[in-house]
């Protein structure tokens, strides 16, 4: 059982029917306040009215979630109750964008079977010491809005070893090679950048961002400013 709920802040900027919603919380270690008060300017400067809440009680909210046009999630661990995966599920499915980056998304609610159906992908480990480690474009999909006109690069942070599902559309990836003490005997490609259709919604990941350092590099800054922007 929850206690008593804070009350959603709302930043209203310009008048817009467009609805932001940022939920955070989770483990402090991902800074998910100063994370996400990175992008609340942009949201507002792109027309949302932005309501931002420390609680998950929100996605439980139908009148809001009915308003709400995009989630920007930044919640590590935790626990998600049944009404309020069923929410967000739903609200997505409808039409609701949902974005996030690193542990916010692929990292939350390890025990919740339907939020992890929802993401597609779930974080099993990340092998190793922070080392260089270079970010892909697929060939294929180097046109996608998200992602266009971003060449490969690379970031010394932290990696994410992935479990995913083959319904993500892969727009970038990064590979972990083996070493010689590591029980896997071969280099494993996983997703970085990547979008996912539920129902009319549309998710996008950024698997980077560990360090608030790492959202202020352009290619990831671009990127998930291109997705809180877009139309649908």
């Amino acid at each position: 059982m929850r206690g008593p709920r804070p009350a959603p802040r709302c930043h209203r900027a310009h008048p817009s029917p467009r609805q932001a919603l940022v939920v955070r919380g989770g483990w402090d270690g991902h800074a998910p306040q100063q994370a996400t008060e990175l992008f609340v300017p942009f949201l507002e400067d792109s027309g949302f009215t932005v309501v931002v809440s420390d609680s998950l009680d929100v996605d439980a909210d139908t009148e809001l979630m009915a308003q709400t046009d995009l989630v920007l999630q930044s919640w590590t661990m935790g626990e998600i109750l049944g009404d309020e995966v069923h929410g967000l599920r739903a609200a997505v499915a409808w039409v609701t964008g949902l974005v996030g980056w690193h542990g916010g998304v692929v990292d939350s609610f390890r025990m919740s079977a339907a939020y992890l159906h929802l993401m597609g992908a779930q974080f099993a480990t990340h092998p190793g010491d922070p080392v260089g480690h270079t970010m892909r474009v697929v060939p294929e999909r180097s046109d996608h809005p998200v992602i266009a006109g971003i060449e490969d690069f690379t970031l010394r942070s932290e990696r994410y070893w992935l479990l995913t599902d083959p319904l993500l559309d892969v727009l970038a990836t990064t590979t972990i090679e083996a070493g010689p003490d590591d029980p896997w005997d071969g280099p494993s490609t996983h997703p970085a950048i990547w979008t996912r259709r539920w129902g009319a919604g549309r998710i996008v990941v950024c698997a980077p961002g560990h360090h608030l350092a790492d959202l202020a590099v352009p290619q990831v800054r671009t990127i998930i400013e291109r997705r809180l922007a877009a139309r649908g």
